[in-house]
């Protein structure tokens, strides 16, 4: 009986601080106007103490709380752009751009083009997206003349990935396959690759490109035509990443384009080779020179895995690590390796022999949810930075500690995406809240005055659900963390909770629109 008692003690106590762990109190919370545009971050680059993340095309140097607006990229500003890829060089920046595009088949992603800068981000130019004009049917390969589909609409052509030598750049563009510039951007040309079945490409030998019964150039029917990665490596190499494998050349960055040889590499269920076909990410990793890759699977093959792969062999064995982890970008800090993924942010400092997936990432004022995806690796002089679905976090400890930044729209209006704003005493974020999608709610709220604050949360017949984490604040910003259940733990019924906060000298009322 003793035992029994000890054992629902301990239960109750361990519930009740789960319901809390999602029912706190979380600040100082920053408020700057210059922020980032959005909360999600999908891709980001960095060079020296300079960091560029998307989609906004947003800047921070020095991890400034002030984040660059980019003024005059107006594909971004003032129209539906948004950066799908970005790279870098000395006072250049590149970034790949695409949209939604709505179809009679739903929405897709289409390209838009680039936006570029050559004076660090001060001023931007527009490039509009490759693409093929209708009467474009056949190529030169070697000297044979070969019959293609050409691809003329921006739909599912986005530049995913975007690579730049000089005045060269490439761009891996979906349908489009993998497209090269030898001027800056203003010629291109479709980079031609192996079809699915072969291993290589060189000019002195001839090629079937099979297209539902037609010999034909056709990305609707060989997955390897699909570009999605590009890398030029430190030695001049060019690495293409499709949905049919790895294309590795010698002389893509300077020969002719019905000259280029490719090295074309899949899955082939061997212990040192490709764990899946579909090639995300490709980074070279600085102090070493190896090539990391993120492999997700094509389905060209029903053994296929999730996972990284390294090669430090220019392509000849590949080592794999974190099997079945769906892993979206790979990055380095001082001879730490860090892999983000859809199952959380893994890190390893033993050159990959073992990996460490992180906790929860948390800062003194705030915390990246447990739900969070993560997608985007980049490193400054002195930082890590982790792009995830929640926010932004940066480390410069190897993960001992760290800074979140978010969207954080000022109570008191306005911020740089929307200048006419209202004042307001509080808001809660995401509003309408679904606690199955969005996994918990934050009601930001400012106290003017030390003391003590209370918080409770009411239904719609003003019965208490619940009283969040009370106590005694200094004056400042801060937000209350809500999982969307009440006082016994239960999920709240769909429909409007109302919230009030009473601080030192003022209440503030406001209400949450919860749905399924």
């Amino acid at each position: 009986m003793l035992l029994r008692s000890l054992f629902l003690i301990v239960l109750i106590s361990l519930l009740g601080w789960l319901s809390n762990a999602s029912a706190q109190i979380v600040g100082p919370v920053p408020s700057p106007f210059e922020s980032i545009e959005q909360n999600s971050v999908s891709n980001m680059a960095a060079l020296g103490d300079t960091l560029w993340i998307g989609p906004g095309l947003n800047r921070s140097i020095n991890n400034s709380l002030q984040w660059s607006y980019p003024k005059g990229a107006e594909k971004i500003i003032n129209e539906e752009g948004r950066v799908f890829s970005l790279a870098l060089a000395p006072d250049t920046i590149w970034a790949g751009l695409g949209y939604s595009a709505q179809t009679s088949n739903g929405s897709v992603q289409a390209g838009l083009g680039f936006h570029y800068s050559t004076d660090g981000g001060d001023n931007w130019q527009y490039i509009e997206n490759p693409n093929e004009a209708e009467d474009d049917t056949t190529f030169i390969y070697g000297g044979t003349t070969y019959q293609k589909l050409p691809v003329t609409a921006q739909e599912q052509s986005p530049p995913f990935d975007v690579a730049i030598d000089g005045n060269t750049v490439f761009s891996a563009n979906w349908a489009l396959g993998l497209v090269r510039s030898q001027d800056f951007g203003q010629s291109w040309q479709r980079i031609i690759l192996p079809p699915q079945q072969a291993d290589s490409l060189a000019p002195n030998n001839e090629y079937t490109f099979t297209a539902d019964g037609a010999s034909r150039y056709d990305p609707r029917y060989d997955q390897n035509l699909l570009g999605f990665s590009v890398l030029i490596d430190h030695q001049g190499n060019v690495w293409c990443g499709t949905a049919g494998g790895l294309n590795i050349s010698s002389n893509a960055l300077t020969a002719p384009a019905d000259s280029i040889r490719w090295q074309h590499i899949q899955f082939d269920g061997s212990n040192d080779g490709l764990l899946g076909n579909w090639i995300i990410t490709i980074k070279q990793q600085p102090s070493t020179g190896d090539i990391w890759m993120t492999n997700w699977t094509a389905g060209l093959s029903s053994n296929e895995q999730y996972g990284i792969i390294r090669t430090s062999d220019g392509g000849q064995s590949f080592d794999r690590y974190l099997i079945n982890e769906r892993i979206n970008d790979i990055g380095f800090k001082d001879g730490v390796i860090w892999a983000a993924g859809d199952n959380g942010l893994f890190m390893s400092s033993d050159g990959g022999a073992n990996w460490t997936k992180l906790p929860r990432i948390e800062s003194p004022n705030t915390f990246i949810k447990e739900s969070a995806t993560y997608y985007s690796v980049a490193s400054t002089t002195d930082r890590v930075w982790i792009g995830t679905s929640d926010g932004l976090a940066s480390t410069a400890d190897n993960g001992q500690s760290w800074e979140i930044t978010r969207v954080n729209f000022p109570l008191s209006g306005k911020n740089r995406y929307q200048e006419e704003a209202p004042s307001v005493e509080a808001y809660a974020y995401p509003n309408p809240f679904s606690p199955r999608r969005h996994e918990l709610v934050r009601i930001k709220y400012e106290v003017q005055e030390a003391g003590n604050v209370k918080i409770r949360l009411f239904d719609f017949g003003m019965n208490l659900i619940r009283e969040l984490d009370s106590g005694n604040f200094s004056a400042g910003t801060y937000e209350a963390i809500w999982n969307g259940r009440d006082a016994q733990g239960n999920q709240v019924a769909n429909g409007t909770v109302f919230y009030q906060i009473d601080t030192p000298g003022n209440t503030i009322r406001g209400k949450i629109l919860v749905i399924d």
